[in-house]
């Protein structure tokens, strides 16, 4: 029952934001937009959770899941209802910018919420579930927001979005519940004694692998939703809602790759952060045969661009699921949500820098090799680990006010 609410309101929340991607043509139609206004659409969303992450994190340890991510995703709800009603460009990023507000709470409250319910051998796979809720709930719009624009106008999409996110919240609101253990008189606060600063945590080596490996695949995933119908559609000759089509079929293969990937490192002796950083590979991969073999044929397409889903989007599941593990107990909301954090600065920046750069070099190609060198650049950044190749399979944090020479195969457990 939480991993349900926690996967559907993770769905909701982000509905109307992840299925920018496929209506970005249309909207550049209606509203006559340049690559990089559009762009801006795509991080307006985004920009708040610079800030609203790390606020969010604090809240969770603080308030619990059930409040927090209840009341921002209604609030993601209650500012796209409000945007339907404008049919002005400043007004949409503004709209978009109170989402991004309510979007913040999402991300880090359902995680905290699966890591506090599910032990260490199920974890991985829960928070692939979960994690799928955002491809999951971008699927849904790539394939249902394009066809709502055509009929009945841009501003139907956001009523229509508007009204899936109010849904989740009272969902969400209605079904949670916090561990049994979590469960006291005193209320959600949660007494672990832990005294690692937040200092500490955000200087630790392995935080910093961390951080390097999501702003490198985030940067990806993002640029896998703005360039993918765009490339296609200018560069290969594809119409523009076959275009759209196949960022439904990454999104796809991205829920998939979050549920398999995180799945995969639930058996014994797998490495969470190994599987991180082979995403990495895959996807540098993928990008090269996208951009540079000659691929025209339907089918060639349909399996690169599902290869780089697949791994592009499906990287969240693990990486979600070995930050919550090495958090450090009663810092583990803020923990989350400072990574988070720092993988929103590349969600801000990262569409409308690429879509500047595709409009001043007219080319859709060097935003893809942009990507493929940040793949190489995070395999430089991620390639030692203070755990050598020991992941936790116990909620025991690495993150913690050890000297950061001492071995942590050699720490006991507190």
């Amino acid at each position: 029952m939480i991993l349900t609410a926690a996967t559907f309101a993770q769905a909701m929340a982000c509905f109307f934001v992840q299925g920018l991607g496929a209506l970005g043509g249309y909207l550049q139609l209606a509203l006559s937009l340049n690559t990089f206004e559009l762009g801006l659409l795509l991080s307006a969303a985004q920009l708040v959770p610079l800030v609203g992450l790390v606020i969010a994190g604090e809240l969770l340890d603080r308030l619990g899941e059930r409040t927090v991510v209840a009341c921002g995703t209604a609030m993601v709800g209650i500012a796209l209802l409000a945007g339907s009603i404008t049919s002005s460009y400043p007004w949409l990023l503004l709209a978009l910018l109170v989402v991004g507000a309510g979007y913040s709470t999402a991300q880090p409250g359902g995680s905290k919420a699966v890591a506090g319910w599910f032990p260490a051998n199920q974890r991985g796979l829960a928070m692939g579930i979960r994690q799928a809720g955002l491809p999951l709930g971008g699927a849904a719009a790539a394939a249902c927001l394009p066809m709502i624009s055509v009929h009945f106008g841009w501003q139907a999409t956001l009523l229509f979005g508007g009204g899936v996110a109010l849904l989740g919240a009272i969902c969400f609101a209605a079904l949670y519940r916090r561990p049994p253990e979590l469960q006291s008189p005193a209320g959600p606060r949660e007494a672990t004694g832990n005294h690692t600063s937040r200092t500490e945590v955000l200087r630790s080596p392995e935080m910093r692998r961390i951080i390097a490996a999501g702003v490198v695949l985030i940067t990806v995933q993002y640029g896998v939703l703005l360039l993918t119908a765009l490339h296609l559609h200018h560069t290969v000759g594809l119409p523009l809602g076959q275009a759209a089509g196949f960022v439904v079929l990454a999104q796809a293969a991205g829920v998939v790759g979050r549920v398999a990937l995180a799945a995969l490192t639930d058996r014994a002796g797998a490495d969470r952060f190994t599987t991180v950083r082979m995403c990495m590979v895959a996807c540098a991969v993928a990008i090269f045969a996208l951009v540079k073999l000659p691929v025209e044929s339907p089918w060639a397409i349909s399996g690169i661009v599902a290869l780089l889903g697949f791994f592009g989007i499906g990287w969240y599941g693990p990486w979600v699921t070995y930050l919550s593990e090495v958090s450090p107990p009663g810092r583990q909301g803020f923990a989350i949500g400072s990574a988070m954090a720092f993988n929103q600065v590349a969600v801000v920046l990262a569409p409308p820098l690429l879509g500047l750069l595709s409009d001043r070099t007219d080319s859709y190609t060097t935003g893809w090799i942009v990507l493929l060198l940040g793949c190489v650049v995070g395999l430089s950044l991620t390639r030692t680990s203070p755990l050598v190749g020991r992941r936790s399979r116990t909620t025991t944090s690495s993150i913690n006010t050890l000297p950061e020479h001492t071995p942590l195969a050699e720490q006991e457990p507190k």
